[in-house]
């Protein structure tokens, strides 16, 4: 876990780097590869973790105060990291499924009820990002985090 603020944004980028490669990938499979360019999946993959990193930088303190706030034993920490988790999760989730909607909106246009689509979307967005996060992306972010971060912020820390 960050122990500073530089961390915490490095960390940050690490999840929402693969949070929105992995969704992306997926409602991309979800919704079919008709209008597929490499050129239109960077683009949206840069403007997707801007926004995705901005979001995550307003939700994740909320996120931590509930999740800190709740009745569990915090001095073990893989209980912090599933409770932050599952606390931090299902907000992205509510936001960026709204961003879903609105580039699908713009790329290919909405059929049926606004608020049925985003149920629909919330749905299938949360059953593939609480996995991922907790198996995939948190794991892998987390060790590049003491693998690569930390030592260098000890180095830096130890030079001044």
């Amino acid at each position: 876990m960050p122990s500073n603020k530089k961390e915490g944004i490095i960390f940050g980028m690490f999840m929402c780097f693969g949070m929105v490669f992995i969704m992306t990938f997926y409602n991309t499979v979800l919704h079919g590869f008709s209008s597929f360019t490499i050129k239109g999946a960077v683009f949206q993959f840069v403007i997707t973790l801007i926004v995705a990193f901005t979001v995550e930088s307003l939700v994740e303190p909320q996120a931590r105060k509930i999740a800190f706030s709740l009745p569990y034993d915090k001095s073990k920490k893989i209980n912090v990291i599933l409770v932050f988790a599952c606390c931090m999760v299902p907000m992205m989730v509510l936001i960026m499924s709204i961003y879903g909607l609105v580039l699908t909106n713009i790329m290919t246009g909405m059929e049926g009820p606004i608020f049925t689509a985003y149920l629909k979307t919330v749905g299938l967005n949360f059953i593939v990002a609480l996995p991922a996060q907790l198996l995939i992306v948190g794991p892998i972010s987390r060790w590049l985090l003491t693998k690569y971060v930390k030592p260098l912020t000890q180095k830096a820390e130890l030079n001044m």
